[in-house]
């Protein structure tokens, strides 16, 4: 919104658009953290406008407006070409004639001749180009604004909920205006007018509308930030985050691994008494419902990396199927192959997220379909029964599960 000061400076331009307008230009420069040079040279051009609406016969001019710095005289000019012979009376002028002006005039150079309506040209002036000054007041003052924001992509800001569009999630970050898109936002939550939360600066975007700054709160990102705020190992670069697999919402795994040996990664991001993996979690926590996190030490070996990946679950084997392809077989204990796969595959899939690499989950007797998953993001599950059998009240050693096999 622009503030009283603007509206002055709009009065300035109608009632006495000279005496007072370089202390308006000034004014509204230091208020609203402006270049003044900006609004001198969108006034400059709202003039042009004003003018050529006003004297529809110079159109065709090339115009050019001074300014006078001290006391706000304004003058319009006709950029025009000296010539020997006139073709265009708009943009030429004759050699004779340039002379009486300025005697060191020669043919080919230009003259600019002083047009500047007598009378009540201010008034007329300043009122057909307001609106132009004022728009150009309000993209002077955006970009202003954006440069505060640049260089900055990536880190986490505070922002308030102003209102929902849509889809999309408005919100002020100083005076910035913001936008969350839905592909952005965390599904389970619900943003409500006026509240305080959060947000990565993600990117600032080029639009018809002049530049928009865009936030998330899903992108993997906005939970390494979480991080880096929560965990000074992290922030000071000695536990580094190698990678990270994100359901917004739902489930993250996060690779970290330690650059000073005497420095547990998974501990350092965990907390006393889990005070900082618990930060996190408040913070993408909406109700009763939260992201849970799973903290992975990162490894150099692939094998190590992926048996590391599919934690809770205990691993009896990784083998490299294809290295090219990036397909590798992993054996789990029976009683561990629902935990490896997870809910809805969502274990696996993560874990092939986390790690880059397209998953065969088997147990000892229970085996997956054997195909190669293109899409990270889709590992499909298929169980096979090698052997069924249904034990009652079986001690936990020989208990065993009855499955059926999925058509």
């Amino acid at each position: 919104m622009l503030t009283f000061i603007i509206y002055i400076l709009i009065n300035n331009l109608i009632m006495a658009f000279q005496s007072d307008l370089i202390t308006a230009i000034n004014q509204i420069a230091a208020e609203r953290n402006i270049d003044p040079n900006e609004v001198l040279e969108a006034i400059k051009l709202a003039i042009k406008t004003g003018f050529r609406d006003e004297y529809p016969e110079e159109d065709a001019s090339i115009l050019e407006v001074d300014i006078n710095a001290e006391h706000g005289a304004i003058n319009v000019y006709a950029n025009k070409k000296v010539v020997d012979e006139i073709t265009d009376k708009k943009s030429q002028i004759l050699v004779n004639d340039a002379i009486k002006i300025n005697s060191a005039l020669r043919n080919g150079d230009h003259v600019l001749i002083d047009i500047t309506p007598s009378g009540d040209f201010g008034r007329v002036a300043a009122q057909a180009a307001k609106q132009v000054i004022l728009q150009k007041i309000r993209e002077s003052e955006k970009e202003s604004i954006m440069k505060e924001f640049n260089g900055r992509m990536g880190e986490i800001e505070y922002a308030i909920v102003q209102r929902m569009d849509g889809d999309n999630v408005i919100f002020e970050i100083r005076r910035a205006i913001a936008i969350m898109p839905q592909e952005h936002r965390i599904p389970i939550e619900f943003y409500k007018s006026g509240n305080k939360m959060k947000v990565l600066l993600k990117e600032i975007s080029i639009t018809p509308k002049g530049k928009q700054l865009i936030v998330s709160r899903a992108d993997p990102d906005f939970l390494k930030g979480l991080f880096k705020l929560e965990v000074p190992e992290i922030e000071s670069e000695t536990v580094e985050i190698k990678s990270i697999a994100r359901e917004a919402g739902s489930r993250s795994k996060v690779a970290v691994c330690s650059n000073n040996d005497s420095i547990d990664p998974i501990g350092a991001c965990v907390g006393q008494k889990g005070v900082r993996i618990n930060a996190i979690m408040n913070e993408l926590k909406f109700g009763p419902i939260e992201e849970k996190i799973d903290i992975i030490l990162w490894d150099e070996d692939n094998i190590t990396f992926i048996a590391n990946a599919l934690s809770p679950a205990k691993v009896i084997q990784v083998e490299i199927l294809d290295e090219e392809k990036k397909l590798v077989k992993v054996t789990v204990p029976d009683d561990q192959f629902s935990l490896a796969i997870g809910k809805e595959g969502q274990n696996v899939r993560l874990a092939a997220k986390l790690t880059g690499w397209s998953i065969d989950i088997e147990g000892e007797t229970i085996k997956m379909d054997k195909k190669e998953v293109k899409d990270t993001k889709e590992v499909k599950v298929k169980k096979k029964v090698v052997k069924k059998k249904t034990i009652k009240k079986a001690k936990p050693k020989t208990e065993k599960k009855t499955l059926k096999k999925k058509k």
